[in-house]
This record gives structure tokens, C-alpha cells and sequence, in this order.
């Protein structure tokens, strides 16, 4: 069931509790006999059977086991038995219940709720003249409250009707008291009562609050419900999400078990990374800790975010990097997918990644030297190149950068963070993508806006080409020109100066090779990042002009001809 009909179905089930369920459902009409009247509803309610504010106080009614009515009179034990009740006129027509009547029909002074509105003849009888026997069996004869007893002094009874001049009546002793004359309209020989509610007004108030207080405590109810569903709802959804990513993960890792990644559990990732005592490095997709399977081999641990909910990152990397097996690229060890943990097991590099040494470039004594930098650029676009044709389908990285570039203890160059690469047939020209990838700086123009090309590998050769600059120019001064208003690009600059025949201006030493190298860097990185990815080399010709002398180079089309500084 999805949640929209869930929770319409929890809307459903409050609402017909307010209007029925359980609002007025325990209020509505009823009956002692289900087949007899009378009807009972408001003032009057079935004690025992519906709450206390379905009816007035005073006005309750019990059911017999024969389903008879009685109607319980206030301030006594009386009670009527009830035939008929007139909603309309309030006339209720009915007979004494065990021959008594409450006294106060006769002494209230208008104050009983209840007034006798049948003809009645009042009468003060010795003790003992009047058995109650005859109260009881005798349609027309009652006894006033209190009817049992008390046997001092006289007792009052009623003769309902004109019972005492037709029936043998032990009333000779007796002396009559009062005659009580009724409105004609309301005569019957059965007895009649009439009722009226003081402060009816407010009678019917005080229901109408209680209903609303019902009404904002249920509405009350229905948004707790409705939050604690939702809530449910979302840890239940949430968990079967993850159950399904860890599903599809396992399925995954099933698949690729042939390719040999170890699997490591949470507690192996604990054991190896000493409780990841020695952090080497935090990215946006997750940290990195250093770790030891031996006492020959370390490994760099990374820690994936849960940023990405379904589990596309690790896939992603894990699907690529079982494919590759390559000098220039990083080699995947292990894997840990353990419930809401995913981690990456690592090849350890010692000297971590090009971004550290980018910015020594203008320091010499701690500069690596240009040999050493043209071989990591050529081992960096051999890498990539080998993405680009060396596996069954292209590879394509989309991430670029220094800092995906890492350095074992001989500077070799291996690529890393396959994150975000995605898979295409050699043959495709062009991928689909609904989101930029990548980091800002890095990121192909064409990715941003259709106008410049396809998204294509061409994409990883801008990354590339800007990579280039850097090195030549240093992280620093890279930097420095480009958040610079005053002055102009750093990649602009650099072929303005080319083109003028002049020298870099790359302040490490005087040695001709030295700028020879630079010279050649510039260039390549110049041809990488042409504005149009059909103005790009492929990585193999890249790798063809890295390896050539740079003399040999022809200067690429001023990529900002058409822009402004």
C-alpha cells in the first residue's frame, strides 16, 4: 500500500469517528424493545448503555429484562413504567412502576423537572389501611415516596384516573385531600406525565461543548496519528530502502567475486585501521584512514558517506575498479559493504596526492624537479588513456583533478576516485547526463551547456589539460592569477606568452631542458582545453605529444579568442 492511500485511509477511519464512530454513535436512538416503542433519545438515555451526556440529569432510563421501559424519577425511588413519548408535546404516557409516585409531582412547587398532567385525587391514609399489594396490582392507585418503610404517621396516595368510583378500593378510612384537574388536551386513563428542563438552553450548550471538546480532542488524535504514521511510515520506508540497496549491492558484489576483491566485514575495517586512529585525508564522498593487512602491506581505507542513499558511488567505483589493472591506475584490494557501512580497501601510496607537491613548484628546495613532473603528466594521461581504450567498454572519470591523482614511494602516478565515472560503448559519441559532474574548475564547458558539444571522454581531456597548467604554473600561483580581477587568466596568460616567443617566466633555474619541459606541458594542457571538445586531441595523441620533444609541438588555437578575461 502506498503512503497517500495509507494516510487517506487513517483520514478516512477520524473522520468517521467524529461523525459517527465515535462522536454520536453512543448517543443515537435506541430502544428497550427493538420492535416497541417508545423511542429514547435526548433528554432521556438507557443507563448502563450510553454515557452520562447523552442525557439530561434526572431523565435516565433502565431496561428490564422483559424489555420494558422504565423511567428512574428524580429525588425518589419511584419509577414509571413508560408506554409512549411525545418528543413534540414532551408528554410521556405510562403507569407507576411498583405502585409509587415521587411526592414532589404534588409539592415541587414547579420546581420537579416532572408535573402530573392527568386528572388525580390525593388521599392521607391511616398505616396499614392500604396494603401495597393493591399499589401494585391496581392500574389506578399509588403510594407517594416514600413508599416502603415507614409505617408512622399517615400516607399519601393517588388515584390516577377515575379508578376509585369503579374498582374496590380500601380507601374507606381514608380522607381525601386534593383534587387535580388536568388540561383536557392531556387526559388518559393510562396517566400521563409532562416534562420540562430548566436552563434547557444551557443544557443543550453544555452537550454542544462536550461534542466540540470531543471533536479537538479527536482532531487532536487524528494529527498524532497522522505524525506518528508518517513517522512510521518513513522509518519503515527508509529501512526497506536500505534493505533493498544492500540487496542490490550484495548481487553486485556476487557478480564481480570472480574479479578476486576481498570482503571485509565493519569489524575487519575496525581491526585494520586500528579504530581509525590515523586519518590521511576527507573528501566530499567520504574519508580516508590508513590501515595495515600486514606487516608488508598497508592500504588506505575509505569510508564512504551515506550521502548517496541507494548506493551509486560504491557501485560505481567498485563496478570500475574490478575492471582495471593498470600502473597508472590505483589498485582496489577490498570491500566492505556491512549493512549501512561501505568502505573501499586501497593500494597505500606513501607520498599521497599531487595536489601536495603543486604547490612547490615555486620553492626549490622542495620542488621535485621537471623530469619528474613530465613523468607523472605522462603517466597521468597513460592512466587515463587506458580508461579511455584499454578496457572492454570506455571508462570515463569525470573527476579529474591533483587530488584524485596519488604518488607511490617512487612518484609513479595512479588515478583514483571512480565515484562518479560512468561506462560507455567505445563507439558512443556522446553520453546522457542530467547533472553536472565533477569539481568546479575541472568541469568540461560542454557539461555545463550543450552549445560547446557533446558530453564525450573529450570531457576527461579538459580536466587534463587544466591538471597540466597547474603543474607548470604551481598550485599557488594558479590560484593567485585566477582569483585575481586585475589581472589576467593564468591559462590566457600562459599562451599569450607562448605566442610572443617569450619565455614562461617559470622562475625554476636556468636550465634549457628545465623550460623545455615546461614549455611542452603548457602546450599540451593548451590543446586539452580547446572550448570545443572537437578541438581536443584524444588521450593517445596526448600521450604521442608528451612523448615527443617539445620543439615539435605546434601552438593550439587561442582557446580565448572568443572570451573575455
Amino acid at each position: 500500500m502506498n503512503f497517500s492511500r495509507w494516510l487517506l485511509m487513517i483520514v478516512v477511519i477520524v473522520v468517521d469517528a467524529v461523525n459517527g464512530g465515535l462522536g454520536h454513535e453512543d448517543c443515537r436512538e435506541t430502544r428497550c424493545d427493538p420492535y416497541e416503542e417508545p423511542a429514547i433519545r435526548y433528554p432521556f438515555r438507557v443507563k448502563g448503555r450510553q454515557p452520562i451526556h447523552c442525557g439530561f440529569p434526572g431523565f435516565d432510563v433502565s431496561c428490564t429484562d422483559d424489555n420494558e421501559t422504565i423511567l428512574e424519577l428524580p429525588s425518589s425511588s419511584a419509577k414509571l413504567r413508560v408506554f409512549e413519548i411525545n418528543y413534540r408535546s414532551h408528554v410521556i404516557s405510562g403507569r407507576p412502576y411498583n405502585g409509587c409516585l415521587p411526592r414532589e409531582l404534588f409539592y415541587s412547587n414547579g420546581s420537579y423537572p416532572f408535573e402530573l398532567v392527568s386528572n388525580a385525587t390525593l388521599f392521607s391514609c391511616p398505616p396499614s389501611t392500604v396494603r401495597d399489594k393493591y399499589c401494585s396490582n391496581n392500574y389506578g392507585l399509588a403510594r407517594l415516596s416514600p413508599c416502603h418503610g415507614n409505617n408512622s404517621g399517615n400516607h399519601a396516595y393517588a388515584v390516577i384516573g377515575d379508578y376509585y368510583y369503579s374498582t374496590d378500593m380500601p380507601l374507606v378510612p381514608c380522607i381525601k385531600v386534593h383534587d387535580y384537574t388536568s388540561n383536557p388536551k392531556y387526559i388518559s386513563e393510562r396517566g400521563i406525565l409532562r416534562w420540562s428542563i430548566p436552563s434547557c438552553e444551557h443544557c443543550k450548550g453544555r452537550n454542544l461543548r462536550r461534542q466540540n471538546l470531543k471533536i479537538l480532542g479527536i482532531s487532536a488524535l487524528c494529527l498524532v496519528l497522522i505524525a506518528t504514521g508518517t513517522t512510521i511510515y518513513y522509518v519503515y520506508n527508509s529501512n526497506k530502502k536500505e534493505k533493498e540497496n544492500q540487496l542490490r549491492i550484495e548481487r553486485f558484489l556476487d557478480e564481480y567475486r570472480a574479479m578476486k576483491p576481498s570482503r571485509y566485514s565493519y569489524a575487519d575495517i575496525k581491526r585494520i585501521t586500528s579504530q581509525f586512529k590515523e586519518k590521511l585525508g576527507q573528501g566530499a564522498y567520504g574519508t580516508v584512514f590508513k590501515g595495515t593487512l600486514s606487516s608488508e602491506l598497508l592500504v588506505a581505507v575509505k569510508m564512504l558517506n551515506n550521502s548517496n542513499e541507494n548506493g551509486e558511488d560504491f557501485i560505481n567505483e567498485v563496478g570500475t575498479m574490478c575492471q582495471i589493472h593498470h600502473v597508472n591506475v590505483v589498485r582496489l584490494v577490498g570491500v566492505c559493504a556491512d549493512g549501512f557501512i561501505r568502505a573501499l580497501v586501497y593500494e597505500y601510496l606513501p607520498n599521497g596526492s599531487l595536489q601536495n607537491f603543486l604547490s612547490s613548484v615555486d620553492n626549490k628546495n622542495s620542488f621535485i624537479g621537471w623530469d619528474k613532473l613530465q613523468d607523472i603528466a605522462l603517466g597521468i594521461a597513460k592512466g587515463i588513456e587506458y580508461l579511455h581504450q584499454g578496457c572492454d567498454q570506455r571508462i570515463l572519470h569525470f573527476d579529474i583533478k591533483p587530488h584524485n591523482v596519488l604518488l607511490d614511494q617512487d612518484f609513479t602516478p595512479k588515478v583514483s576516485d571512480f565515484g562518479l565515472a560512468k561506462f560507455c560503448a567505445k563507439d558512443q559519441s556522446a553520453i546522457s547526463m542530467t547533472t553536472a559532474r565533477g569539481t568546479m574548475g575541472y568541469i568540461a564547458p560542454e557539461i555545463f551547456s550543450r552549445n560547446f558539444g557533446n558530453v564525450s571522454y573529450k570531457s576527461d581531456v579538459y580536466s587534463f589539460g587544466i591538471l597540466l597548467l597547474e603543474m607548470v604554473g604551481g598550485r599557488k600561483n594558479f590560484k593567485v592569477m585566477e582569483d585575481s580581477t586585475s589581472q589576467v587568466y593564468f591559462p590566457e596568460w600562459i599562451y599569450n606568452l607562448l605566442e610572443q616567443g617569450n619565455d614562461l617566466r617559470i622562475h625554476i633555474g636556468d636550465d634549457e631542458g628545465d623550460v623545455a619541459i615546461a614549455r611542452k606541458l603548457a602546450i599540451v594542457g593548451l590543446w586539452c582545453i580547446q572550448w570545443h571538445p572537437i578541438d581536443r586531441p584524444s588521450m593517445k595523441v596526448v600521450v604521442q605529444m608528451l612523448e615527443r620533444e617539445g620543439e615539435n609541438l605546434a601552438m593550439p588555437p587561442n582557446p580565448f579568442a572568443s572570451t573575455s578575461s
